[in-house]
Protein backbone atom coordinates (compact mmCIF):
# COMPACT_ATOMS: atom_id res chain seq x y z
CA UNK A 1 0.00 0.00 0.00
CA UNK A 2 1.44 3.41 -0.95
CA UNK A 3 1.94 6.09 1.68
CA UNK A 4 -1.23 8.13 2.22
CA UNK A 5 0.48 11.49 2.37
CA UNK A 6 -1.09 14.83 1.49
CA UNK A 7 -4.70 14.15 0.48
CA UNK A 8 -7.65 16.26 -0.63
CA UNK A 9 -11.20 15.01 -0.13
CA UNK A 10 -13.75 16.32 -2.61
CA UNK A 11 -17.34 16.08 -1.34
CA UNK A 12 -19.98 17.06 -3.89
CA UNK A 13 -23.74 17.14 -4.35
CA UNK A 14 -26.97 18.27 -2.75
CA UNK A 15 -27.66 17.89 0.96
CA UNK A 16 -31.22 16.52 0.71
CA UNK A 17 -30.63 13.62 3.14
CA UNK A 18 -27.40 14.77 4.74
CA UNK A 19 -28.88 14.37 8.21
CA UNK A 20 -28.75 10.62 7.43
CA UNK A 21 -25.56 10.37 5.38
CA UNK A 22 -23.47 13.10 7.00
CA UNK A 23 -22.80 11.28 10.28
CA UNK A 24 -21.61 8.19 8.39
CA UNK A 25 -19.31 10.24 6.14
CA UNK A 26 -17.83 11.90 9.21
CA UNK A 27 -17.22 8.57 10.94
CA UNK A 28 -16.13 6.35 8.08
CA UNK A 29 -14.36 8.73 5.68
CA UNK A 30 -13.33 12.05 7.24
CA UNK A 31 -12.25 10.62 10.59
CA UNK A 32 -10.33 7.84 8.82
CA UNK A 33 -8.26 10.56 7.08
CA UNK A 34 -8.15 13.27 9.77
CA UNK A 35 -5.18 15.08 8.17
CA UNK A 36 -6.85 15.33 4.77
CA UNK A 37 -8.14 18.67 3.48
CA UNK A 38 -11.90 18.73 2.85
CA UNK A 39 -13.38 20.62 -0.10
CA UNK A 40 -17.18 20.79 -0.34
CA UNK A 41 -19.05 21.85 -3.49
CA UNK A 42 -22.84 21.98 -3.24
CA UNK A 43 -25.82 23.86 -4.65
CA UNK A 44 -27.79 26.20 -2.41
CA UNK A 45 -31.29 24.97 -1.57
CA UNK A 46 -33.59 24.38 1.40
CA UNK A 47 -31.42 21.47 2.60
CA UNK A 48 -28.07 23.27 2.64
CA UNK A 49 -28.38 24.04 6.35
CA UNK A 50 -27.80 20.31 7.02
CA UNK A 51 -24.18 20.74 5.99
CA UNK A 52 -23.74 22.33 9.43
CA UNK A 53 -22.95 18.78 10.59
CA UNK A 54 -19.54 19.24 8.96
CA UNK A 55 -18.63 21.59 11.79
CA UNK A 56 -17.42 18.45 13.59
CA UNK A 57 -15.17 17.35 10.69
CA UNK A 58 -11.45 17.15 11.51
CA UNK A 59 -10.59 19.77 8.87
CA UNK A 60 -12.62 21.95 6.49
CA UNK A 61 -10.45 23.66 3.91
CA UNK A 62 -13.10 25.21 1.66
CA UNK A 63 -16.89 25.35 1.47
CA UNK A 64 -18.36 26.45 -1.84
CA UNK A 65 -22.14 26.74 -1.78
CA UNK A 66 -23.32 28.15 -5.07
CA UNK A 67 -26.63 29.28 -6.40
CA UNK A 68 -27.85 26.73 -8.98
CA UNK A 69 -26.75 27.53 -12.52
CA UNK A 70 -28.29 26.42 -15.78
CA UNK A 71 -26.03 25.38 -18.64
CA UNK A 72 -26.65 25.93 -22.31
CA UNK A 73 -27.25 22.54 -23.93
CA UNK A 74 -25.35 22.55 -27.20
CA UNK A 75 -25.83 20.32 -30.23
CA UNK A 76 -22.64 18.56 -29.22
CA UNK A 77 -24.10 17.84 -25.78
CA UNK A 78 -27.28 16.50 -27.38
CA UNK A 79 -25.31 14.06 -29.53
CA UNK A 80 -22.83 13.06 -26.88
CA UNK A 81 -25.07 12.59 -23.83
CA UNK A 82 -28.23 10.59 -23.19
CA UNK A 83 -31.16 12.60 -21.79
CA UNK A 84 -32.90 9.50 -20.46
CA UNK A 85 -30.06 8.53 -18.13
CA UNK A 86 -30.60 11.33 -15.62
CA UNK A 87 -33.73 12.39 -13.71
CA UNK A 88 -33.03 15.93 -14.91
CA UNK A 89 -31.92 14.97 -18.40
CA UNK A 90 -28.81 16.38 -20.06
CA UNK A 91 -29.07 19.48 -17.86
CA UNK A 92 -28.75 17.26 -14.79
CA UNK A 93 -25.63 15.60 -16.18
CA UNK A 94 -24.00 18.93 -17.00
CA UNK A 95 -24.70 20.29 -13.53
CA UNK A 96 -23.33 17.14 -11.89
CA UNK A 97 -20.20 17.21 -14.05
CA UNK A 98 -19.70 20.88 -13.18
CA UNK A 99 -20.00 20.21 -9.44
CA UNK A 100 -17.31 17.53 -9.72
CA UNK A 101 -14.94 19.59 -11.85
CA UNK A 102 -15.63 22.69 -9.78
CA UNK A 103 -14.31 20.84 -6.74
CA UNK A 104 -11.15 19.99 -8.69
CA UNK A 105 -10.77 23.69 -9.52
CA UNK A 106 -11.09 24.56 -5.84
CA UNK A 107 -8.29 22.14 -5.05
CA UNK A 108 -6.08 23.50 -7.84
CA UNK A 109 -6.55 27.09 -6.65
CA UNK A 110 -5.60 26.12 -3.10
CA UNK A 111 -2.49 24.33 -4.39
CA UNK A 112 -1.47 27.42 -6.34
CA UNK A 113 -1.97 29.64 -3.31
CA UNK A 114 0.13 27.36 -1.12
CA UNK A 115 2.71 26.48 -3.79
CA UNK A 116 2.31 22.73 -3.29
CA UNK A 117 0.59 19.76 -4.94
CA UNK A 118 -1.59 17.10 -3.34
CA UNK A 119 -0.49 13.50 -3.70
CA UNK A 120 -4.04 12.11 -3.71
CA UNK A 121 -7.62 13.20 -4.33
CA UNK A 122 -10.58 11.22 -3.02
CA UNK A 123 -13.91 12.23 -4.56
CA UNK A 124 -17.17 11.12 -3.02
CA UNK A 125 -20.80 12.23 -2.74
CA UNK A 126 -22.84 14.04 -0.11
CA UNK A 127 -25.61 11.41 -0.45
CA UNK A 128 -23.34 8.46 0.35
CA UNK A 129 -24.43 6.35 3.33
CA UNK A 130 -21.41 4.51 4.75
CA UNK A 131 -21.67 1.37 6.84
CA UNK A 132 -17.96 0.78 7.41
CA UNK A 133 -14.62 2.57 7.25
CA UNK A 134 -12.85 3.54 4.05
CA UNK A 135 -10.09 0.99 3.39
CA UNK A 136 -6.79 2.80 2.87
CA UNK A 137 -5.65 -0.08 0.65
CA UNK A 138 -7.89 1.51 -2.00
CA UNK A 139 -5.18 4.09 -2.69
CA UNK A 140 -3.42 2.72 -5.79
CA UNK A 141 -0.52 4.49 -7.47
CA UNK A 142 -1.03 3.47 -11.10
CA UNK A 143 -4.81 3.27 -11.53
CA UNK A 144 -8.01 5.12 -10.75
CA UNK A 145 -10.00 3.21 -8.15
CA UNK A 146 -13.80 3.07 -8.40
CA UNK A 147 -16.48 0.93 -6.75
CA UNK A 148 -17.41 -2.31 -8.46
CA UNK A 149 -20.88 -2.83 -9.92
CA UNK A 150 -23.52 -0.21 -10.80
CA UNK A 151 -21.72 0.18 -14.13
CA UNK A 152 -24.67 0.86 -16.47
CA UNK A 153 -22.53 0.28 -19.53
CA UNK A 154 -19.51 2.14 -18.16
CA UNK A 155 -17.87 2.49 -14.76
CA UNK A 156 -19.34 3.28 -11.36
CA UNK A 157 -18.65 7.01 -10.84
CA UNK A 158 -20.02 7.38 -7.32
CA UNK A 159 -16.57 7.38 -5.71
CA UNK A 160 -13.06 7.79 -7.07
CA UNK A 161 -9.55 7.63 -5.66
CA UNK A 162 -6.41 8.46 -7.58
CA UNK A 163 -3.08 10.20 -7.52
CA UNK A 164 -2.98 13.87 -8.45
CA UNK A 165 -2.28 13.52 -12.18
CA UNK A 166 -4.83 10.75 -12.73
CA UNK A 167 -7.47 12.62 -10.71
CA UNK A 168 -6.92 15.70 -12.85
CA UNK A 169 -8.30 13.74 -15.81
CA UNK A 170 -10.91 11.73 -13.90
CA UNK A 171 -12.52 14.80 -12.31
CA UNK A 172 -12.54 17.03 -15.40
CA UNK A 173 -16.01 15.80 -16.26
CA UNK A 174 -17.24 18.93 -18.06
CA UNK A 175 -14.22 20.40 -19.86
CA UNK A 176 -13.22 17.07 -21.42
CA UNK A 177 -16.61 16.43 -23.06
CA UNK A 178 -15.30 17.85 -26.40
CA UNK A 179 -12.54 15.22 -26.30
CA UNK A 180 -15.15 12.47 -26.04
CA UNK A 181 -17.09 13.96 -28.92
CA UNK A 182 -13.93 14.17 -31.05
CA UNK A 183 -13.24 10.51 -30.28
CA UNK A 184 -16.61 9.61 -31.79
CA UNK A 185 -18.60 8.77 -28.67
CA UNK A 186 -22.35 9.42 -28.48
CA UNK A 187 -25.45 8.71 -26.39
CA UNK A 188 -23.50 8.43 -23.14
CA UNK A 189 -24.88 8.28 -19.63
CA UNK A 190 -22.79 9.42 -16.66
CA UNK A 191 -21.15 6.03 -16.19
CA UNK A 192 -20.31 5.42 -19.84
CA UNK A 193 -19.05 9.00 -20.26
CA UNK A 194 -16.76 8.47 -17.28
CA UNK A 195 -15.47 5.18 -18.72
CA UNK A 196 -14.89 6.82 -22.10
CA UNK A 197 -13.00 9.67 -20.46
CA UNK A 198 -10.53 7.32 -18.78
CA UNK A 199 -10.23 5.28 -21.96
CA UNK A 200 -9.41 8.31 -24.16
CA UNK A 201 -6.57 9.26 -21.80
CA UNK A 202 -5.36 5.65 -21.31
CA UNK A 203 -6.02 5.61 -17.59
CA UNK A 204 -6.59 2.13 -16.13
CA UNK A 205 -9.47 1.72 -13.69
CA UNK A 206 -9.51 -0.74 -10.82
CA UNK A 207 -12.83 -1.83 -9.30
CA UNK A 208 -12.97 -2.54 -5.57
CA UNK A 209 -15.72 -3.12 -3.03
CA UNK A 210 -16.67 -0.26 -0.73
CA UNK A 211 -19.07 -0.19 2.26
CA UNK A 212 -21.42 2.58 1.13
CA UNK A 213 -24.58 3.14 -0.88
CA UNK A 214 -26.30 6.17 -2.42
CA UNK A 215 -29.36 7.20 -0.42
CA UNK A 216 -32.08 8.00 -2.93
CA UNK A 217 -35.64 9.28 -2.82
CA UNK A 218 -36.11 8.46 -6.49
CA UNK A 219 -38.60 5.73 -7.36
CA UNK A 220 -37.62 2.86 -9.67
CA UNK A 221 -39.65 0.07 -11.24
CA UNK A 222 -39.80 -3.11 -9.21
CA UNK A 223 -38.58 -5.80 -9.55
CA UNK A 224 -35.34 -4.52 -11.09
CA UNK A 225 -34.34 -5.90 -14.47
CA UNK A 226 -32.15 -4.84 -17.36
CA UNK A 227 -31.18 -1.20 -16.78
CA UNK A 228 -33.65 -0.64 -13.89
CA UNK A 229 -31.66 0.19 -10.78
CA UNK A 230 -31.95 -2.16 -7.81
CA UNK A 231 -32.71 -0.30 -4.58
CA UNK A 232 -31.02 -1.90 -1.60
CA UNK A 233 -32.08 -1.78 2.01
CA UNK A 234 -29.51 0.00 4.17
CA UNK A 235 -29.73 -3.11 6.36
CA UNK A 236 -28.09 -5.19 3.59
CA UNK A 237 -24.91 -6.88 4.85
CA UNK A 238 -23.12 -5.49 1.78
CA UNK A 239 -20.71 -4.14 0.78
CA UNK A 240 -23.04 -2.25 -1.58
CA UNK A 241 -20.32 -0.30 -3.41
CA UNK A 242 -22.45 2.72 -4.27
CA UNK A 243 -25.72 1.00 -5.17
CA UNK A 244 -28.92 3.01 -4.69
CA UNK A 245 -30.47 2.44 -1.25
CA UNK A 246 -33.04 3.58 1.28
CA UNK A 247 -34.17 2.60 4.78
CA UNK A 248 -36.75 -0.18 4.38
CA UNK A 249 -37.79 -3.51 5.76
CA UNK A 250 -36.42 -5.73 2.95
CA UNK A 251 -38.98 -6.81 0.36
CA UNK A 252 -36.73 -9.45 -1.20
CA UNK A 253 -33.62 -11.32 -0.04
CA UNK A 254 -31.98 -14.71 -0.21
CA UNK A 255 -33.62 -17.05 -2.72
CA UNK A 256 -35.93 -14.24 -3.80
CA UNK A 257 -32.88 -12.30 -5.06
CA UNK A 258 -31.57 -15.32 -6.96
CA UNK A 259 -34.89 -15.77 -8.78
CA UNK A 260 -34.68 -12.21 -10.12
CA UNK A 261 -31.53 -13.04 -12.10
CA UNK A 262 -29.35 -10.18 -10.81
CA UNK A 263 -26.39 -11.31 -12.92
CA UNK A 264 -28.26 -9.84 -15.93
CA UNK A 265 -28.77 -6.36 -14.45
CA UNK A 266 -26.87 -3.50 -16.09
CA UNK A 267 -26.85 -2.01 -12.61
CA UNK A 268 -25.42 -5.23 -11.20
CA UNK A 269 -24.61 -5.10 -7.51
CA UNK A 270 -22.90 -7.87 -5.55
CA UNK A 271 -25.75 -10.06 -4.30
CA UNK A 272 -24.17 -13.43 -3.51
CA UNK A 273 -23.82 -14.78 0.03
CA UNK A 274 -26.82 -12.74 1.17
CA UNK A 275 -25.02 -9.42 0.75
CA UNK A 276 -27.99 -7.69 -0.97
CA UNK A 277 -31.51 -7.14 0.39
CA UNK A 278 -33.97 -5.26 -1.81
CA UNK A 279 -36.58 -2.60 -1.17
CA UNK A 280 -39.62 -2.13 -3.39
CA UNK A 281 -38.21 0.95 -5.06
CA UNK A 282 -41.43 1.67 -6.95
CA UNK A 283 -43.03 3.14 -3.84
CA UNK A 284 -42.17 6.13 -1.63
CA UNK A 285 -40.14 5.47 1.49
CA UNK A 286 -42.01 3.19 3.89
CA UNK A 287 -44.09 4.72 6.64
CA UNK A 288 -42.09 4.61 9.84
CA UNK A 289 -38.75 4.56 8.02
CA UNK A 290 -37.28 6.78 10.74
CA UNK A 291 -37.55 4.04 13.38
CA UNK A 292 -36.05 1.50 11.01
CA UNK A 293 -33.22 3.86 10.12
CA UNK A 294 -32.41 4.66 13.75
CA UNK A 295 -32.29 0.97 14.63
CA UNK A 296 -29.95 0.10 11.76
CA UNK A 297 -27.76 3.22 11.89
CA UNK A 298 -27.19 3.23 15.65
CA UNK A 299 -27.63 5.77 18.41
CA UNK A 300 -24.98 8.31 17.38
CA UNK A 301 -26.31 8.67 13.84
CA UNK A 302 -29.92 8.59 15.06
CA UNK A 303 -29.20 11.39 17.53
CA UNK A 304 -27.65 13.51 14.78
CA UNK A 305 -30.69 12.91 12.57
CA UNK A 306 -32.96 14.17 15.36
CA UNK A 307 -30.66 17.13 15.98
CA UNK A 308 -31.13 18.28 12.39
CA UNK A 309 -34.86 17.53 12.38
CA UNK A 310 -35.41 19.62 15.50
CA UNK A 311 -32.92 22.36 14.64
CA UNK A 312 -34.27 25.86 15.19
CA UNK A 313 -33.22 28.83 13.11
CA UNK A 314 -31.22 30.12 16.07
CA UNK A 315 -29.31 26.84 16.51
CA UNK A 316 -28.83 26.58 12.75
CA UNK A 317 -27.26 30.03 12.71
CA UNK A 318 -24.88 29.07 15.52
CA UNK A 319 -23.85 25.87 13.77
CA UNK A 320 -23.46 27.35 10.29
CA UNK A 321 -21.54 30.32 11.66
CA UNK A 322 -19.26 27.87 13.45
CA UNK A 323 -18.73 25.97 10.20
CA UNK A 324 -17.96 29.20 8.35
CA UNK A 325 -15.35 30.12 10.95
CA UNK A 326 -13.82 26.66 10.78
CA UNK A 327 -13.52 26.65 7.00
CA UNK A 328 -10.29 28.02 5.62
CA UNK A 329 -12.33 29.47 2.77
CA UNK A 330 -16.03 30.21 2.66
CA UNK A 331 -17.49 30.82 -0.78
CA UNK A 332 -21.24 31.04 -0.37
CA UNK A 333 -24.18 32.92 1.13
CA UNK A 334 -24.21 34.24 4.65
CA UNK A 335 -25.32 31.61 7.20
CA UNK A 336 -28.50 33.55 7.99
CA UNK A 337 -29.66 33.18 4.38
CA UNK A 338 -28.93 29.44 4.45
CA UNK A 339 -30.84 28.98 7.71
CA UNK A 340 -33.81 31.10 6.62
CA UNK A 341 -34.04 29.07 3.43
CA UNK A 342 -33.83 25.78 5.27
CA UNK A 343 -36.56 23.62 6.75
CA UNK A 344 -35.80 24.66 10.30
CA UNK A 345 -38.35 25.33 13.02
CA UNK A 346 -38.82 28.60 14.82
Amino acid sequence: MPSISRTAICLVGGARRFELTGPTILEHVLNVLPEADLFVHSNLDENTFKLALLRSAPRVTEMRIRRPVRFRETEEHMRLLSAGSSPNGIQGLLQYFDLVEGCLNMIAAYETQGNFTYDWILRTRVDGYWTGPLDLKAFKTDSYVVPEGSRYGGLNDRLGIGNRSISDVALSRLSLLPNLASAGFSDLNSESAFHAQLKVFNIPAEELQFPFCILSDRQYKYPPSGDIAPVASIASPGPLSGAKCRPCVPHCKGECIEKLGPEKWLGWTEWRNGSLELCDGSQPWQEGWEDFFDKVAGKVTADMRLKVKEMTTEVCLQEMTGLKRKAGRWNGPDPIEICNLGSTTE
